[in-house]
């Protein structure tokens, strides 16, 4: 059975930088461990497909009109705080062993809380920045 993955941030929850704020260090951790993921996933037959995506503040809507030059405009919800920053399609036996994978990429390496962010509030749950859940959601679409 084939189940699609997807790595949603929401602005309300992130106390992390943008990915454009990182260190270079905190990039190659978190490329690494995407890489390794993806290795692991494809070494077992599971993975069929895995993509990033850009920025939210890069989406565009392309709106075409009885053959004229086509519209485009900021979108598709620049008022959204949420977004999906990348996706999984997964082949696996059971929902059990997606919900898996769901829960080890949802602990992804990634940047530590900068100064001034809302990292308080999370500092009785370990680490912020390093796979804490209030930081990313993998929602999964079967």
């Amino acid at each position: 059975m084939k189940y699609m993955l997807l790595m949603q941030f929401s602005e309300k929850n992130v106390d992390f930088p943008k990915l454009d704020e990182w260190k270079p260090e905190e990039i190659q951790a978190h490329i690494g461990f995407m890489k390794e993921t993806n290795a692991g996933l494809a070494a077992a037959g599971e993975l069929v497909d895995a993509q990033g995506l850009a920025m939210p503040e890069t989406a565009r809507i392309v709106r075409s009109h009885s053959g004229g030059a086509p519209v485009v405009t900021e979108g598709p919800f620049p008022e959204s705080k949420e977004w999906v920053a990348g996706w999984w399609i997964v082949d696996c036996d059971t929902e059990q062993r997606a919900i898996d994978i769901a829960a080890a990429v949802s602990a992804a390496v990634s940047a530590a809380p900068r100064p001034g962010r809302t990292a308080a509030r999370h500092a009785d749950r370990g680490s912020p920045g390093h796979g804490d859940p209030a930081h990313r959601a993998v929602n999964m679409l079967l």
